[in-house]
């Protein structure tokens, strides 16, 4: 098994029947799939998990349309290298070639500026754009790009998918089936990769390795023995991210400040990204401290704001600060079942018609048609406030934020209570 080559890449699809999980969007009635058939792509951003196929899905795509093929790394390229792959793929199209296909992974990481330089070469048709990221591209995929791509969805690969993998590997690898590997547990493999393929072949390769050498059948214990030793080496490769990331969440969710900021030296230590740690703290405080504590939002912004200017490795003392501030306050997910609620509501109930007093009336038509003619105005009634109808007559009633047991929703409940009578249950 001399080669440098590492098996995650020696085990590449060559084909897209040979393509593994991702059934939803490649399947045989896929939409996806009968566009690679009628070679008639969209441009489009693969959005999912590290190591469940983005790479070689668009790599399968470019072989199956038989197309030239750009790839770039966002952590690499810059403007420049993006203008070069565009005015390649214009003097392509000069020579009545077939359009290119440009490969971005991490596509996440281009600043707007880059991405604004990718959008008139996709508008054009000069490229069919595939980009690959772990992070929602709503938050990360500028607004005029991300309209212009299909979105396609990447779900962690199955217990069947990796075992499946596995076996492919022992069988057709062409170093790994030189040897008479014994398999006898597989879920100790499973859980180290967390449904990541390239971590559960890279673990895979290791374990073989000392397989081979100890003439032991691989049990979980073995693996467990075999990874241990080499754990460091996964751990500075950043492969336990969103392992690392669950657990420092849940840490702060769980008032915990000594295990959240462990969690947040791993990341640091492992050369995670400043941004995406005060990222996951601008949601976490609003989704687990809300209104409890609104101060929490205004410090994780400041934080997220902070950590872009100053950089490491000073920004990691703020980020200190804000994880043990929110690990610390108080907890409500209020706001964040409010909204659950009333987008599980709204699908429920369609389209429901604006009370004709609460509607905008900016035209003398609409005016006659009483649009906004019983509308009170809350300033002009003491209190600044006055008991009238907000919500479609066929949803009225319905109460949809429950605030939080906590000193601070404990007098918004109050001040409800007061207000609505008994209209909401406060």
């Amino acid at each position: 098994m001399a080669t440098r080559i590492p098996l995650a890449e020696r085990l590449r699809p060559h084909q897209l029947n040979d393509y593994v999980g991702q059934q939803h969007i490649v399947g045989p009635d896929a939409v996806l799939y009968h566009a690679i058939q009628q070679k008639n792509i969209p441009s489009m951003i693969l959005w999912g998990p590290p190591g469940v196929g983005k790479t070689s899905l668009a790599l399968l795509i470019a072989k199956e349309l038989d197309r030239p093929f750009f790839s770039l790394s966002a952590i690499q390229a810059g403007v420049k290298d993006i203008r070069e792959v565009i005015d390649k793929a214009e003097r392509l199209m000069n020579f009545n070639q077939d359009q290119p296909i440009l490969f971005i992974d991490e596509i996440h990481r281009f600043s707007k500026s880059q991405q604004d330089s990718l959008l008139g070469a996709v508008e054009r048709g000069l490229v069919t754009l595939i980009g690959a990221t772990t992070e929602n591209p709503s938050f990360e995929v500028i607004s005029a790009l991300l309209s212009r791509c299909q979105v396609y969805v990447l779900e962690h690969l199955s217990e069947e998918d990796l075992i499946g993998l596995v076996q492919k590997a022992l069988h057709e690898d062409e170093y790994l089936q030189k040897h008479d590997i014994v398999v006898e547990e597989y879920e100790a493999l499973l859980r180290l990769s967390g449904g990541d393929a390239r971590k559960l072949l890279n673990v895979l390769e290791l374990v073989v390795n000392a397989a081979v050498l100890h003439k032991e059948p691989i049990t979980n214990a073995f693996v467990l023995r075999q990874v241990q030793q080499n754990m460091a080496i996964y751990d500075k490769a950043g492969e336990q991210h969103y392992d690392i990331i669950s657990a420092f969440i849940k840490s702060i969710r769980g008032s915990d400040p000594n295990a959240a900021v462990y969690w947040l030296a791993r990341m640091i230590e492992g050369g995670e990204d400043p941004s995406f740690i005060a990222r996951r703290l601008l949601i976490l405080a609003s989704e687990d401290i809300g209104n409890s504590n609104p101060n929490a939002l205004l410090l994780a912004n400041n934080c997220f704001q902070a950590v872009n200017v100053i950089g490491w490795p000073e920004s990691r003392i703020i980020l200190s600060q804000t994880v043990i501030y929110l690990a610390t306050s108080v907890k409500s997910n209020a706001s964040y079942e409010a909204i659950n609620k009333a987008q599980a509501l709204v699908k429920q109930t369609g389209d429901l018609s604006v009370p004709l007093h609460i509607r905008n009336a900016p035209t003398k038509l609409m005016k006659d048609l009483n649009y906004g003619a019983e509308y009170k105005y809350a300033h002009s009634f003491p209190g600044n406030f006055v008991v009238q109808e907000f919500l479609p007559k066929e949803v009225s009633g319905v109460k949809l934020y429950e605030p939080g047991q906590n000193p601070q929703e404990e007098k918004i409940r109050q001040s409800l209570r007061d207000k609505w009578k008994e209209k909401y249950r406060y």
